[in-house]
């Protein structure tokens, strides 16, 4: 698992753009956690919402390989490796709780690749884009992650998001400013 770690923050950090990332974090009343991330993307809502909200949008910035759950509207399996088996190992199941297009999208990781530290806490944390257009040709996009509860694995986890959504926010805006991921292209 550490192998998949090292490879999200690998395939996340080499082509991200230094876009600011604004991150902060609330604690909620039951105790748990909520990491907040904040980046204006140059792009319009509806063309971030599709990006966030569909598997085709997934594959322009976040992941090489985004397929649908066989069997499912809701549920997409997404890899780092493009040539993961369909429930192997390696690979990550989504399920979406909220498309609101074109001002939100809402989704919990329902499967993490085995090894996956504190995957039962991270099961039960909900992320959460909310869009908000900055003119015709910017968004501001908020990124929540709720749920993540008191203690070490809290903590841990937090450790690695805080990072990690903020690489994966980077790449978003690359991919707008730039044009989408090209996954095959050699990484530095």
């Amino acid at each position: 698992m550490r192998g998949a770690i090292a490879a999200f923050l690998l395939l996340a950090a080499a082509p991200a753009a230094a876009q600011q990332v604004d991150v902060t974090l609330e604690v909620e009343t039951d105790g748990t956690r909520t990491l907040v991330h904040e980046v204006t993307i140059p792009a319009s809502q509806q063309e971030v919402w599709t990006a966030l909200a569909t598997i085709e949008g997934w594959r322009t910035w976040a992941v090489p390989l985004a397929r649908a759950v066989s069997g499912s509207t809701d549920r997409f399996e997404t890899a780092y490796d493009p040539a993961a088996e369909p429930g192997s190992a390696s690979t990550i199941e989504q399920q979406w709780i909220e498309r609101a297009a074109p001002d939100s999208v809402s989704f919990r990781t329902t499967r993490t690749p085995d090894g996956f530290p504190h995957a039962d806490a991270y099961v039960r944390v909900t992320s959460r884009f909310l869009l908000t257009p900055v003119g015709d040709a910017a968004t501001r996009v908020r990124l929540t992650g709720s749920g993540y509860p008191a203690g070490p694995a809290g903590d841990a986890l937090i450790g690695f998001f805080r990072e990690g959504n903020r690489l994966s926010l980077q790449q978003l805006h690359k991919r707008f400013a730039e044009g989408p991921i090209d996954w095959t292209a050699p990484r530095p």
